[in-house]
């Protein structure tokens, strides 16, 4: 549940050198899964990591309060809507997937029905267990989403991240913990997550899926 931020008055003026990807009050209703809640103060949408982090740095020159949006599919906003500022990562570049031998790599963005797909499609096996679960990669990894057959969690080797001072870095498998839909992961910003898999056939991987899709 977002609660509303105090007043960040005149302050805000310095994300005037963002003007080009942010909306005011822009209503969140359409970005959830409930349609549901007011406005956003101002919705930013970064092109790049780089600009990612030059917001998250003027934010917390500035005082002003950041909140992510993810898929917005556990989300419940406030009728009165949110002050500050609310990062929404829906550029192309924050949702990429690559795949190297039975390593995969995905952008916090991507959905997380695509992560699955993309694993199925390259013969590896495991996040066949997060069919039909909705979000994106970022709010799967920060709410360890799974189902009964398992969780995202169990299969991630590393995580990259941002943190409220917009400083990045990586924490790694011995620094991660997973628990019944938490995690350890609580810097502002998840960028990409990096998945160790074990080889299999795609075909059997897909009626393992199509199992569990049904059982769900």
């Amino acid at each position: 549940l977002w609660e509303p931020a105090t007043s960040i008055g005149s302050r805000m003026s310095s994300l005037e050198d963002f003007s080009d990807i942010t909306r005011r009050d822009e209503p969140l209703a359409p970005h959830t899964w409930l349609k549901v809640g007011g406005p956003a103060q101002y919705l930013i949408e970064p092109r790049s990591v780089e600009e990612l982090t030059a917001v998250v740095r003027c934010c917390d020159e500035n005082g002003i309060p950041v909140r992510m949006l993810g898929g917005g599919s556990n989300l419940l906003v406030r009728d009165d809507g949110v002050e500050g500022a609310v990062l929404h990562l829906s550029h192309q570049c924050f949702a990429q997937i690559t795949v190297d031998g039975t390593t995969l790599r995905a952008g916090s963005g991507a959905l997380l029905s695509r992560l699955v797909s993309e694993s199925v499609t390259a013969g590896l096996a495991g996040l066949e267990t997060l069919a039909g679960v909705p979000g994106t990669v970022g709010g799967a990894l920060h709410g360890n989403s799974g189902g009964r057959s398992g969780d995202i969690g169990q299969f991630v080797s590393s995580v990259s991240v941002l943190t409220i001072t917009g400083e990045p870095f990586e924490r790694t498998e011995d620094e991660l913990s997973f628990g019944y839909r938490a995690s350890s992961i609580n810097e502002l910003v998840i960028l990409e997550g990096t998945f160790e898999l074990q080889p299999d056939d795609p075909e059997e991987i897909t009626r393992r899926l199509r199992k569990l899709w049904r059982s769900e």
